[in-house]
Order: structure tokens, then C-alpha cells, then sequence
């Protein structure tokens, strides 16, 4: 189920989605808020997202028996999150957060670990983040993640969701990769942020 399509696809094609639903900046309000109203990519909100989502998908992502593909929920929900972080926002909550000398954007768990530095935040997230790296239920990580993006709004940092999406796709290959992934984000996290 979707071991043909990289992490990097689904990448580039969450990028490229969110870029289409934010049109440099007159957002398509409607689609973003049917996405926000719908978990996941079987509701029937969600289907104002099929037209743009399916265009940037190659077929190897697509579901070919109606059960989403691992490339489907990643990639839905990489957007979703978007949309719950953009709503409300006039700049563009959205920019990579490459490796390299100028990163625009941030990793989520970058961005919490930023606001983890306020001692009045920290008992709060690591209430959050402690239970998400327990969890290997890929629908569970989700709802949570959700709550921390949600919590993340408040930085006014841009936000990676095509990284993101990219993880939940790893996150769902197997035992070992889902470790991976919940490594990294508990590294990015609770590792000290360099003072920019």
C-alpha cells in the first residue's frame, strides 16, 4: 500500500497543494474550511479537497479499493493541518523548514520547542507531547497532533506541513519507522533550541 511513492513525493505533493489552496494569498476559504470540518479523507467535507489533491498525486498514491492509501491520510491530513493553522491568519502560516543556511519555516516540534522555553508553557506541552510519542496508532496521532497545532498558532512561526505529512507517512510503514519518526519529533522538541 504506497511503497512505490517516497517520502519526498509526498512531500512535493502536500507543498504543492497547500500552494494551490493558498493562491499567494486569497486563500479558497471555502475548500480550507470544509478540510478543517473533516478528520479525515472519507468525509464527506473532505471532498471539496479531492479536486486540488488529486491533481499534484501521481496514481501510485491514490487508493484503488476506496481505503485511503498510507499517501492519501498523510497528505490529508498534512493539509488539514494547514488549513486549522491558516484559518484566522493573514500571512502564510506555510514555508520549508530545509536544512541549509536560511530556513523560512519550522518543524512543528521546532516551533513548540520555542514556545517550551517559557516556563509557563512547559508543564503544558510536555503534557501534550509526552502521550503523542506513545501512541502508534496513526488516527490517534493525528487528533493529536491537531491539539498541538492548534496550541502552535499562538507562535506566528511558519509551520513545515509537507514535513509533517511526510512523517505521518513514514509513521505508518511499520513498527520501526513509526519509532523513527516519533524519535526525531521527541529530538526536535526537547532538544534546546539555538537562539536565532
Amino acid at each position: 500500500m504506497g511503497n512505490s511513492v517516497s517520502t519526498f513525493e509526498v512531500q512535493q505533493a502536500t507543498e504543492k497543494i497547500i500552494n494551490d489552496l493558498y493562491q499567494h494569498g486569497q486563500p479558497d476559504k471555502a475548500t480550507l474550511a470544509s478540510i478543517r470540518g473533516a478528520f479525515a479523507i472519507t468525509a464527506v467535507r473532505a471532498q471539496a479537497a479531492w479536486p486540488v489533491m488529486m491533481t499534484h498525486m501521481r496514481s501510485e498514491m491514490l487508493s484503488q479499493t476506496g481505503e485511503p492509501t498510507y499517501a492519501e491520510i498523510a497528505i490529508y491530513a498534512g493539509i488539514r493541518l494547514f488549513a486549522i493553522s491558516q484559518q484566522g491568519q493573514d500571512e502564510f502560516v506555510y514555508a520549508r523548514a530545509v536544512k541549509g543556511a536560511n530556513p523560512q519555516g519550522y518543524t512543528l516540534f521546532q516551533v513548540l520547542a520555542r514556545m517550551r522555553q517559557k516556563d509557563s508553557d512547559t508543564t503544558r506541552l510536555d503534557r501534550r507531547i509526552q502521550p503523542l510519542l506513545a501512541v502508534g496508532n496513526v488516527d490517534r496521532v493525528i487528533n493529536e497532533l491537531t491539539h498541538l497545532v492548534e496550541i502552535a498558532k499562538g507562535s506566528q512561526l511558519p509551520i513545515d506541513f509537507a514535513q509533517l505529512a511526510g512523517d505521518l507517512y513514514r509513521f505508518q510503514m511499520n513498527y520501526e519507522s513509526a519509532n523513527q519518526v516519533r524519535l526525531r519529533w521527541g529530538q526536535q522538541f526537547f532538544a534546546v533550541p539555538k537562539v536565532s
